[in-house]
């Protein structure tokens, strides 16, 4: 349902803000009975606050696949094992002998055509203490750049690279990678489809530089670019607890994991939402 659709007070739940920036708990909401307009606010609370939260969520694996799939079509990663029943759901195992790895602002598979929407991802095992989620809003990042230069950015096209990430961790070589994900040009300001709100859609894990620019220069914007991610006016932090519940909007936000909780065992199983193609609206 358009953004601009939904009116009036949420009636399934409680939003709460995280901060003044992004992030809502959405107190109340019962996952394991959905109804329409349980969905329908939930994707409402989602454009209005980037990434929701859920508390106290007692819910299986088939019901967090049949949560996501009210949003839409699900994704299927590559690192997901292919011998694994409910190949929807990729599962992230870090402990002892495994560091975690997705600490670097991000949004997810920005080397698909058609990146994700929004991924729910839901806790399995926690450390007594660390491992937290932190979220940027990427709209405000773009809006607080200075009129020059976001007419500029508005111009460009950034190529984004799965190998970056993923040929080290899947074990591949960076050529039968790009056979079957090959690079990808995305531009590097995007508007939202849904909110039609202009945002910066480049990170530091899989964009590789910026088209028809010199490798120095595009360094040196994506690495300015890359850093507002982390100003922490436009953040919010979740403290995961058992039965918690994020959700987030890969077209409005980036995030990071926090690993700080090494060696002790942190697991997370990931649900994903496919997503549209990118594109700016030079009009709007």
């Amino acid at each position: 349902m358009p953004y601009s659709e939904f009116s009036g007070d949420f009636t399934q739940f409680d939003a709460r803000p995280m901060s003044p920036a992004i992030g809502a708990e959405l107190l109340g909401a019962d996952l394991t009975s959905l109804t329409d307009t349980l969905v329908e606010e939930v994707r409402a609370a989602l454009l209005q606050y980037q990434v929701v939260f859920f508390r106290d969520q007692d819910i299986t694996r088939a019901q967090h696949i049949a949560f996501a799939r009210a949003f839409g079509a699900l994704e299927i990663h590559p690192a997901t094992p292919k011998d694994q029943p409910d190949r929807e759901v990729l599962r992230i195992v870090h402990g002892p002998n495994s560091r975690g790895m997705e600490n670097a602002w991000h949004s997810d598979v920005t080397w698909r055509e058609q990146p994700s929407l929004g991924s729910i991802l839901r806790a399995i095992e926690l450390p007594e203490v660390g491992g937290d989620t932190l979220f940027s809003n990427m709209v405000m990042a773009y809006e607080d750049l200075d009129e020059d230069l976001r007419a500029r950015l508005c111009e460009m096209t950034a190529v984004h690279d799965i190998a970056r990430v993923f040929a080290k961790r899947l074990g591949k070589d960076t050529a039968s990678l790009h056979e079957k994900f090959p690079l990808m040009e995305h531009p590097v300001v995007r508007t939202h489809p849904e909110t039609g709100q202009r945002l910066i859609y480049v990170n530091t894990a899989f964009t590789d530089h910026i088209k028809g620019m010199d490798r120095t220069e595009s360094d040196t914007l994506l690495k300015f670019l890359y850093s507002r991610a982390a100003i922490p006016e436009y953040q919010c932090r979740f403290r995961w607890a058992p039965g918690s519940i994020a959700f987030w909007d890969n077209r409005a936000c980036q995030h990071y994991a926090a690993s700080d909780y090494f060696p002790n065992t942190r697991i997370m199983e990931r649900v994903t939402i496919a997503g549209d193609r990118p594109y700016l609206d030079a009009d709007a």
